[in-house]
């Protein structure tokens, strides 16, 4: 008899969500997706290197050359304040920052190890760390900003903590971490061989002219530290399945081990048309735009859904989501009431209880924001 390694372990929400919001026709503003396409250029040099360019073979283990050198320029631009990193020994491409995430969990974390994650979290984390043998140490983030206390986190930090986990932009509530957070977060790692993971795969969608501040800029975290990145985010192409690891070389040699026999390398023809687009854009135009560009997509939401009769809209400073609380429709528990809004409204979100591994049910839902004008006014019309 086969014995679960997962026992409580089921499909994901977003899947579920999805295939709701596909038997019922209803809207999916679920699943952290776009409706709309990559940008031109980027198609563009995808059906040349697939189709004409003859890339057809494995790509090296850790990358494409080129594409971690055009990586390492662009992290140079955008974080002058450190060091510019070594594409040879500290940038590996990943098969999406799922991949990422898995391969240095799976490369750092033993069996007894722990691992701090604040939640609400992004669903892969508890399940990859227990896969790992390691312990989950959960600290909540109090709504409605979800800021870390940060003397919760220091009463779970203990001389087996192995890893802790850091999400800014934070998905699903969209707070980010300010300069203070970042220096609490070294204080208290200080004098620890506790290593960071910083998931930073919203790192342009910073919004309201805040500044965008990554691990990479903190000369003590720095060292310690797996950062990540995500192309499909940035580039509007989730199915590509194209992330990258900015660690140090030790760090980045231990990821490799593992990421050598988890998928080997990512799609060559992918990663030679993402090399051609960094290379044109010198100036980082397009990354640039993202900002305004999905603030813009915040504010028009928020006002189609407070015509709509939803008032109680949680602060949104980065990323592409929206939380809200529903207790002036329904007292039904989150899970409950997305569902009813996917069958009877029309509409899929995701119920923020999902992102707790105790279920913890605030009240709130979460909607994606990453679509067509035209989609977004469809579901506030149906929401209304």
């Amino acid at each position: 008899m086969l014995l679960s390694k997962l026992p409580d372990v089921g499909v994901s929400i977003f899947t579920q969500m999805t295939l709701l919001a596909q038997e019922t026709g209803a809207i999916n503003l679920a699943q952290g997706f776009p409706d709309y396409d990559p940008p031109q250029v980027l198609l563009e040099a995808l059906a040349r290197h697939a189709l004409t360019a003859g890339h057809h073979q494995y790509a090296p283990m850790p990358g494409l050359p080129r594409l971690r050198e055009a990586i390492a320029a662009q992290v140079a631009r955008r974080h002058a304040d450190a060091p510019v990193p070594d594409p040879a020994t500290e940038i590996t491409l990943t098969a999406g920052a799922t991949e990422a995430l898995y391969g240095v969990l799976a490369a750092v974390v033993r069996p007894g190890d722990e691992v701090v994650v604040f939640e609400p979290a992004y669903d892969l984390y508890g399940p990859a760390i227990r896969l790992q043998g390691g312990v989950p140490r959960y600290v909540r983030l109090p709504a409605p900003h979800f800021r870390p206390d940060w003397d919760a986190v220091r009463r779970v930090v203990s001389p087996r903590t192995r890893l802790v986990i850091v999400n800014t932009p934070h998905n699903p509530s969209g707070a980010v971490f300010t300069a203070d957070d970042w220096q609490e977060l070294a204080r208290l790692l200080d004098g620890t061989d506790a290593l960071l993971l910083s998931d930073e795969v919203y790192e342009h969608l910073v919004f309201d002219d805040a500044p965008r501040m990554s691990a990479r800029q903190h000369p003590a975290l720095r060292e310690r530290s797996f950062v990540l990145s995500s192309f499909g985010k940035t580039y509007h192409a989730t199915g590509w399945k194209v992330g990258y690891c900015v660690a140090p070389p030790a760090l980045s040699a231990e990821l490799r081990r593992v990421h050598q026999f988890l998928t080997f390398a990512v799609s060559t023809p992918t990663q030679h048309a993402l090399a051609d687009t960094l290379e044109q854009d010198p100036t980082d135009a397009h990354a640039r735009d993202l900002a305004p560009f999905y603030q813009a997509k915040r504010d028009d939401f928020r006002r189609l859904l407070t015509a709509a009769g939803w008032t109680d809209l949680l602060p949104v400073p980065g990323g592409y989501f929206q939380l809200a609380r529903y207790a002036g429709f329904s007292a039904a528990g989150d899970l409950e009431f997305a569902q009813y809004l996917a069958r009877e409204k029309g509409v899929a979100v995701v119920p923020v209880s999902a992102f707790y591994h105790d279920g913890f049910d605030e009240g709130l839902i979460r909607f994606c924001f990453a679509k067509e004008a035209t989609t977004l006014e469809a579901a506030a019309a149906r929401l209304r």
